[in-house]
């Protein structure tokens, strides 16, 4: 069954992406009728009258809309977006097609969706998903709302159409159908008339310069500043330009005041023209020495060539380019704008095929064709899975506040679910493993473990909690890297015990559990730990260590002696860096530390620090409950 096609054009920009696909579509009758609308800055004399090129290319206009209310502002946009809506229904009631294709991020572009949306009439939209950083988002974003269809250029776009909640099956990443005319065009042999009919015979190629700029809606008073700060450079910068004309958009007016304000009309150097055919605009860019201004060619089809571009202000920001773009984000001094014009003038860069392969045409015909117009019109989107309120459901409003708390301990890994009470709720326990990514895969099937359990028990997870670090006004200190308080590695001596860090003389090889696991067991193995009325089972652990030094062994002494002089003198160090008020020490080995740790302050502290007292926790798991109480503060705190 043949397919009516109707493919509405507002201006210049937008048929270079249309002309291709138009062309494609009239040399297929057998499987679509074409019908041509046109609206908007086409049919205006000031902005060339661009209409007589599409009637140049053997199109038959079947519709021409005359929808421009005059006055370049913000108002008189959406007065033309009114006046569209006005004229549209009788044209579409009367064309009736089966499929609307329209482009782009035009306002003009929004009228027409809109109609088609109201009347039933399926639109597939063209360039939908991208991101350039002007109300054109909120535009272009709009019209993929409407559309039913969509032909994108990046899979970028196509992403962020998914992301808009677009249905997957009715996106096509397509590439531009400007870049299939793009690279068959690159190498014209005629070149050279062209650019010497624009720009006059003298020009040399790669000697001259392409300006495009456009006002920015949402800051025209920065935009026309702009403008004038680039034309002062091209006048310094001394090369032939050929400078288009503003497009239609509010601010258009002023920019056209500067540009014959500073006489550049009647300046040697420039040629200011309202339009060029789109076949001999590729020439002109492709043999630029350089483009300049605002203008979505310069960041899409002048990559095509490798032409060199100069990107200004903020219009194209988000947009994806390749290298040959420079952008001026912040164009606020001419020398700024001179200085990039220098770096980039007659430089040649790969050919960038970010937007295209060539491919773009064939591509949407045969999506065209797929296209069944027997099936429903309503649109679907696919949301992503969320979960039914339940903020008035009786489970939700019992449910315990509750954080999960790590503890990287040198033995054992532990993890626990604490409520807001400061209660451990359950508690779990497993040998730390040798390697890094044995230990982060073991930590993250626990808190896995953790998380669903504590759907069983009815608490709900706030977030997890990592024991050890520097609190500063309640708030965790993080750290550049986010690595603060890596305080068991703060260094003691220089030719200490290898620690598991892979350095010496940490406090952690001299203090740990695992530290005095390790000399306990060495002691054992000489037949020199055990002492009369001790038992020891296998494995040697630090317990069997301290037991062994009360009772009066002396080796075991010795090494509860170092290791609580290496704390101690740790400890130091940190009261020296951060002076806090308090030493809290935790965990099985912290009733042997207090008294040997708090002789070594006295002894060896300023005296600033000597009299901060050591104390010993008589929490329940601090690590575990201190970790959980940053998670469990910081989600619930309230700032007013």
């Amino acid at each position: 069954i043949t397919k009516n096609v109707c493919v509405a054009t507002c201006n210049r920009a937008d048929y270079s992406k249309l002309a291709p696909i138009m062309f494609g579509i009239k040399n297929h009758p057998e499987d679509f009728d074409l019908e041509v609308v046109v609206l908007g800055s086409h049919l205006i004399d000031d902005y060339g009258n661009t209409f007589r090129m599409i009637e140049q290319d053997d199109f038959d206009i079947g519709s021409k809309l005359h929808t421009i209310v005059r006055g370049e502002d913000e108002a008189a946009m959406v007065e033309s977006v009114g006046l569209a809506l006005v004229k549209l229904p009788d044209v579409l009631q009367r064309l009736n097609p089966d499929i609307l294709i329209v482009h782009g991020d035009r306002f003009d572009a929004l009228a027409l969706a809109t109609a088609a949306a109201l009347m039933n009439i399926r639109i597939l939209h063209l360039e939908g998903g991208e991101v350039s950083g002007t109300i054109d988002d909120s535009i272009r974003h709009a019209i993929s709302k409407l559309a039913h269809y969509h032909a994108c250029c990046t899979r970028r776009a196509e992403q962020h159409l998914i992301a808009m909640c677009e249905d997957h099956s009715r996106i096509l990443l397509a590439g531009c159908p400007s870049y299939d005319k793009l690279l068959a065009k690159h190498h014209e042999d005629d070149y050279m008339d062209i650019i010497k009919s624009w720009l006059g015979e003298n020009v040399k190629d790669n000697d001259y310069i392409v300006a495009l700029q456009h006002p920015v809606t949402t800051d025209i008073q920065h935009s026309v500043k702009i403008y004038g700060l680039m034309l002062d450079a091209l006048l310094s910068f001394n090369k032939k330009t050929l400078i288009l004309f503003p497009n239609i958009d509010a601010g258009s007016k002023e920019m056209v005041r500067v540009m014959r304000r500073k006489g550049i009309e009647q300046h040697p150097n420039f040629q200011a023209v309202k339009h060029v055919p789109f076949e001999q605009f590729i020439q002109l860019v492709s043999h630029a020495g350089c483009m300049i201004g605002n203008s979505s060619c310069g960041v899409r089809e002048a990559g095509a060539f490798g032409t060199p571009v100069v990107n200004l202000g903020t219009r194209q920001t988000g947009r994806e380019t390749g290298e040959n773009v420079l952008h001026v984000r912040d164009a606020d001094t001419q020398s700024k704008i001179y200085h990039a014009l220098e770096l980039q003038f007659g430089k040649r860069y790969p050919c960038s095929k970010i937007y295209g392969d060539g491919n773009a045409v064939q591509r949407i015909l045969k999506f065209l064709h797929s296209i069944n117009t027997s099936e429903p019109l309503q649109k679907t989107f696919c949301f992503p899975i969320v979960k039914d309120s339940n903020s008035q459901d009786i489970d939700h409003i019992l449910e315990t506040q509750s954080a999960l708390a790590v503890d990287l301990g040198g033995t054992n890994l532990r993890v626990a679910i604490v409520c807001m009470r400061g209660r451990i709720v359950k508690k779990y326990i497993q040998p730390n493993p040798k390697t890094y990514e044995a230990r982060i895969n073991l930590i993250l099937k626990m808190c896995n473990d953790a998380m669903q359990d504590a759907v069983v028990i009815n608490c709900r997870i706030l977030g997890v909690g990592i024991g050890g670090g520097i609190i500063h006004n309640n708030e965790l200190i993080h750290g550049s890297t986010f690595c603060a308080a890596e305080l068991g590695h703060i260094m003691v001596s220089l030719e200490g015990p290898e620690c598991s860090c892979g350095s010496q003389g940490c406090i952690e090889a001299y203090a740990s559990g695992m530290a005095l696991q390790r000399e306990a067991k060495k002691l054992n193995d000489e037949d020199m730990l055990k002492m009369d009325g001790m038992k020891i089972v296998e494995p040697v652990t630090a317990v069997h260590l301290i037991s062994a030094a009360k009772m009066g062994n002396l080796k075991a002494q010795a090494i509860l002696n170092k290791a609580s002089t290496a704390l101690g003198v740790g400890i130091i160090n940190i009261l020296h860096t951060v002076n806090p008020s308090l030493i809290i020490l935790s965990g099985v080995l912290a009733s042997c530390y207090q008294a040997p740790v708090q002789h070594v302050i006295s002894e060896r502290a300023l005296s600033s620090a000597q009299n901060i007292k050591v104390l010993v926790s008589d929490l329940e798991e601090p690590a575990l409950l201190g970790a959980a109480s940053m998670v469990l503060d910081y989600t619930t705190r309230r700032k007013y």
